[in-house]
């Protein structure tokens, strides 16, 4: 990931000025440590922090068109970019940057070419034929990105809300498949997809077409220049896209630079389930894997920086996120600097232990959609930071726009649990990849009960974050935690913990406010709540509470089931 910066109409052209904004862009640097760009005309300045993947020689940014009278700095990557290009023959590129392509495509339709674009990705663009400037987000918000307004007249555009938080009046989540224009001092919304208005879909369940679907979306993210890996915890989503990444890997070109061997990263405490099924994983597949240990101590010594880093005081994200911060910086130790991972498919197929309650189709259905809408927040923010923290990128097939077509257009009904014909969580994804004659996975790998992050890379990692909160929190604190938290109140002592941090390094109100409901929204509980009453008991919004799935699944186990359907029959522990 890079880091982009810009401040537009300042109404201050002044060295000390230009000054100013290189400092604001230094912020940003964690991001894309290889090199640094500026670009400056007249009172508007657009900074670059890169991280090369693509191009690394000559790929620096900002990036422009030919006469220089278009300007694009861009966080992410384009996968298409060589077919776009193939699309503008009377232009001419300088590097073999994937972002180049967007200053073109500008000049050919305007602002309405960010639909053309395949990836991930956040950019501002300006014109100085009229002193414009557009800036974009990609469809899912996997690239993060920020906005801001001064008091001066001046728009502020931000990777990250540490380039924003001093310097803006006010800011802002820059909201995902959205175009800000300075033509109309507005957004637009250009990602308009049929999922979207949360209608329930017909569509028939294809296994065959969600396996290409999915196997497409992991191949076009094998662009790369720079040595790579996947990151494997063992689960079902990581471990599927591993295996899809194993398989194509020989054929690229980036296997021509590193080696046909797909080298695979896990992280937990000694002994976490996480590890041991990713052990296994990577033997199956033949990877090159990398086990990385750490204790209670080494992540709660880490919080504060992972806060600062992510940008967030919501609990589940903050407790995933620290495993992931650890394993990012050992990972970029290697000379590693792009890894593949398996966020979004619990927000496409329901995978969360909570769709165990869902009443119906359409029900189960609106919650995915909303899900997928607001994972900007939690499971983006967290994969995009936590390993933009070391320099690292993380790149994510589940979101791929393609995949999620084909995905949010099946018949809900095919995507709920139901105990009595052997479907657990995700299971049309399980099944799409149960290959007799080819097995991606071992079955009971592919079968493999859902399992937080934060829980699997050991259970006593939550328990040591609870306990350690309890020491710096009072229950006088907590007495008074509404009168000091007024927005957003924690409800637990690890809640009030991060809060605390939270506002000593982003004490502003608008930062307050680009963290939407606290705990509670990021596990559903509301949704939850509303499926099963009992749910209420509960103020952990760890899943492994969930509705006493996960205790049930773990505390004892499950009868042994056989599956008969053609596709599923060999005998083996079925956890629900």
């Amino acid at each position: 990931m890079c880091g982009i910066l810009a401040v537009l109409g300042c109404s201050d052209d002044s060295q000390a000025k230009r000054t100013r904004v290189l400092e604001l862009s230094r912020r940003l640097k964690h991001r894309g440590p290889d090199w640094s760009g500026l670009y400056q005309h007249g009172d508007c300045y657009i900074g670059h922090q890169r991280l090369a993947i693509v191009d690394p020689a000559f790929g620096d940014q900002p990036l422009y068109n030919e006469d220089k009278s278009i300007v694009v700095a861009v966080n992410g990557e384009i996968y298409n970019h060589e077919d776009l290009r193939s699309r503008l023959p009377r232009h001419k590129f300088k590097t073999g940057s994937d972002c180049e392509v967007i200053a073109h495509l500008y000049e050919e339709y305007g602002e309405n070419f960010v639909d053309m674009l395949d990836g991930m990705f956040s950019f501002v663009l300006y014109d100085t034929n009229d002193n414009s400037f557009i800036s974009a987000r990609d469809a899912i918000g996997i690239t993060s990105l920020y906005i801001g307004w001064g008091l001066d007249g001046s728009v502020c555009i931000s990777s990250e809300l540490k380039g924003l938080n001093d310097e803006c009046e006010h800011f802002e989540v820059f909201r995902p498949g959205h175009l800000y224009s300075s033509k109309i001092g507005g957004f637009k919304r250009w990602y308009n997809p049929l999922w979207f208005s949360e209608a329930i879909p017909s569509g028939p369940y294809d296994p065959i077409a969600l396996r290409h679907a999915l196997e497409d979306a992991v191949i076009k993210r094998l662009m790369t220049d720079v040595p790579f890996g996947v990151l494997l915890s063992g689960g079902l989503d990581s471990s599927l896209v591993a295996s899809i990444t194993a398989r194509h890997l020989s054929g690229t070109k980036a296997a021509k630079q590193w080696g046909a061997q797909l080298h695979s990263f896990s992280i937990g405490l000694e002994g976490s389930p996480d590890l041991k099924s990713a052990l296994e994983v990577a033997g199956y597949l033949g990877t090159v894997h990398h086990e990385f240990h750490f204790s209670v101590q080494d992540g709660i010594d880490a919080i504060e920086d992972v806060i600062y880093h992510i940008e967030t005081y919501d609990v589940t994200t903050i407790r995933a996120s620290t495993p992931m911060f650890l394993m990012s910086r050992k990972i970029k130790s290697l000379g590693v600097k792009m890894v593949i991972s398996g966020e979004g498919a619990d927000e496409i197929f329901g995978g969360y232990l909570y769709f165990h309650k869902a009443p119906n189709k359409e029900e189960f259905h609106r919650e995915t959609c909303r899900k997928i809408k607001a994972i900007h927040l939690y499971d983006c923010l967290r994969a995009n930071k936590s390993t933009s923290a070391w320099g690292l990128e993380a790149r994510v097939p589940f979101l791929d726009k393609k995949f999620i077509d084909v995905a949010m257009s099946i018949d809900p009904k095919m995507k709920m649990i139901d105990i009595e014909k052997n479907r657990i969580e995700k299971w049309i994804l399980r099944r799409a990849f149960d290959d007799e004659d080819r097995p991606y996975l071992p079955k009971h790998i592919l079968y493999r009960q859902k399992e937080q992050f934060s829980d699997g890379v050991g259970y006593s990692w939550i328990d040591g974050l609870k306990n350690h909160a309890e020491i710096h929190v009072t229950d006088k604190m907590m007495l008074n935690a509404t009168h000091i938290f007024p927005h957003n109140t924690p409800m637990t002592k690890e809640a009030y913990y991060y809060r605390m941090i939270f506002e000593r390094l982003f004490p502003q109100k608008s930062a307050i406010l680009t963290v939407p409901g606290g705990a509670s929204v990021a596990c559903s509980t509301a949704k939850a709540i509303e499926w099963d009453a009992s749910w209420s008991n509960y103020l952990d919004p760890s899943g492994r509470a969930a509705l006493g799935v996960h205790d049930s699944a773990y505390e004892h186990k499950v009868s042994t089931k056989v599956f008969q359907d053609g596709h599923m029959n060999s005998q083996f522990e079925v956890r629900i």
